[in-house]
């Protein structure tokens, strides 16, 4: 029989024992949150689950009437860690309820842990495994997708030149997945979204090498691949009915005697060249290969997810996640997703200037801006607007600055976060 420490919640204040404005209180195998209705109960109930994480309880059960569904998620969100997962019963709820949060559970947790994956256990090709089977997962009968991976000198030879270029330094090879869920069963059923994720397992900057401390948290440099396979999954278990195509641009940027370097100029399938003033500006080059092979199929709207700039992460913290779009239309849309999925989104400016400033002597373009003083997060997406056939309307590029913690904070426990996840879910069902 499982001994749990219940918790529960009240919107009466704790007793003055437990402190001024006190957000729990405690009695034997038991905690109260005190909610103030006048402050966002979400981040109240997740910001009390990472304090009780820290007291290293075996097992927690939520009771009471006050709970609802989103209350519950947010105190699993606040529960997790990295080393034990949410070791959370969330109580006595109806059936529905309870198969959401589990399958939130499952796909968030998946995608957590996945991030916090060092870079010896996760490849390209095997995050690229790992993506599919979540999908597979998620659909038990595999009518409804189709997929295959290209990977080493396959990518070289279907001139998907970032994505080989980049991962060519690695004795692991760089690969892509191209996944299609298609529920009409119709094979030439529109695409209505085509998603494009930047995988790469472990960054090291390239020549452009980076210092340790920013090195050793790049085994999450694949968040935007992760995110949006969970993404992917949730919308499916959520019932979404409209054909969906997932692009995973997977590599290692290492350093060796076949490494990409400063100086090269690549040509992508589209005849756009980039030259490479900086061998860590590396998420973008995989990125345009993913774009291109997603306009292909001619897909009404593009998402695209990556971890790309420290510059978003100065801007905003690792708090929120940053859009950048030209389309007003669909830059709402996930505003009002992240608004209901109670995740945090701030829109950067991306201006028809901002295409000028990635200029190169010896190239169509340069894999960085040119100059002084110039927006670092604005000019990564106008690179990516290269290889977009229509980049002021039905595109959207986030810069997943909130997909990973480096340490604890009162919301988050170190590492994936799943941030994300659950807005772009809210937009393919939209």
């Amino acid at each position: 029989m499982t001994n749990f420490f219940f918790v529960s919640l009240s919107f009466e204040p704790a007793s003055a024992v437990w402190g001024d404005n006190a957000l729990l209180s405690f009695a034997e195998a038991h905690a109260v949150i005190h909610l103030d209705k006048n402050k966002n109960l979400f981040r109240q109930v997740q910001t009390a689950a990472r304090k009780l994480d820290g007291m290293s309880l075996q097992s927690i059960k939520l009771q009471g009437e006050a709970w609802d569904c989103e209350l519950r998620w947010a105190f699993s969100q606040g529960l997790f860690n990295a080393k034990k997962g949410a070791k959370l019963h969330f109580g006595e709820i109806d059936e529905i309820q309870l198969q959401t949060l589990t399958s939130r559970k499952l796909i968030v947790e998946w995608v957590r842990n996945t991030i916090n994956l060092g870079p010896e256990a996760l490849s390209p090709e095997l995050l690229c495994d790992k993506s599919a089977d979540l999908i597979k997962h998620v659909l038990p009968d595999n009518n409804f997708i189709q997929y295959h991976i290209i990977s080493g000198e396959q990518l070289n030879e279907q001139g998907f030149q970032g994505t080989y270029q980049v991962g060519k330094g690695s004795v692991r090879a760089p690969a892509m997945l191209q996944l299609d869920y298609n529920p009409t069963g119709d094979e030439n059923a529109p695409v209505e979204y085509a998603l494009v994720g930047k995988g790469i397992t472990f960054d090291s900057g390239g020549y452009s090498l980076k210092p340790s401390a920013g090195m050793a948290v790049m085994k999450s440099d694949m968040g935007g691949a992760a995110t949006l396979a969970g993404a992917l999954a949730l919308a499916i278990v959520n019932g979404l009915d409209k054909r969906v195509k997932l692009y995973l641009c997977c590599a290692e940027n290492l350093v060796s005697g076949n490494a990409f370097k400063l100086g090269d100029v690549i040509t992508y399938k589209n005849g756009v060249t980039a030259e490479v003033l900086n061998s860590d500006a590396e998420g973008r080059l995989v990125l345009a290969d993913g774009l291109l092979a997603a306009q292909q199929d001619n897909p009404k709207k593009i998402i695209d997810a990556a971890t790309l700039t420290g510059s978003a992460k100065m801007a905003v913290g690792r708090d929120y996640n940053c859009v950048l779009t030209m389309d007003d239309q669909f830059a709402q849309l996930a505003s009002d997703s992240a608004k209901q999925s109670h995740e945090m989104l701030w829109r950067l400016p991306f201006e028809d200037f901002h295409l000028q400033q990635i200029s190169s002597s010896f190239a169509d373009i340069a894999n960085i801006h040119s100059g002084e003083g110039m927006a670092g997060a604005s000019t990564a997406a106008a690179f990516l607007a290269k290889f977009v056939k229509t980049p002021e309307k039905n595109w959207l590029h986030f810069d997943l600055s909130g997909s990973y913690q480096i340490g604890e904070n009162g919301l988050w426990a170190a590492g994936g976060k799943g941030h994300g996840v659950m807005m772009i879910s809210e937009i393919l069902l939209a």
